[in-house]
């Protein structure tokens, strides 16, 4: 009986696991893209408004930065989503 336990779960386990990481990849992507969506709309405001000062550029910089670097994320999760679910 626990070789058939373990062959099953040798057999089948591999399967389940292979899409609920492809799955988890492509939630997290989800969640990074909406994360660099939501100060979009601010940074649009910031940079209207932006006159030059220390601290107007302090601030797009950083809000340009954590955009970009959520954005990479996002994507970077979707395509090993795409890459383990290809494999």
């Amino acid at each position: 009986m626990a070789s058939m336990v373990r062959e099953f779960a040798r057999h089948v386990v591999p399967q389940i696991l292979k899409p609920l990481r492809a799955l988890w990849n492509e939630v997290i992507g989800f969640v990074f893209i909406a994360l660099a969506a939501l100060p979009i709309p601010r940074t649009y405001r910031v940079w209207r408004e932006f006159d030059e000062s220390g601290e107007g550029m302090v601030r797009l910089g950083f809000s340009l930065v954590f955009i970009v670097m959520m954005a990479c994320f996002g994507i970077h999760s979707f395509v090993r989503a795409r890459k383990i679910s290809r494999s």
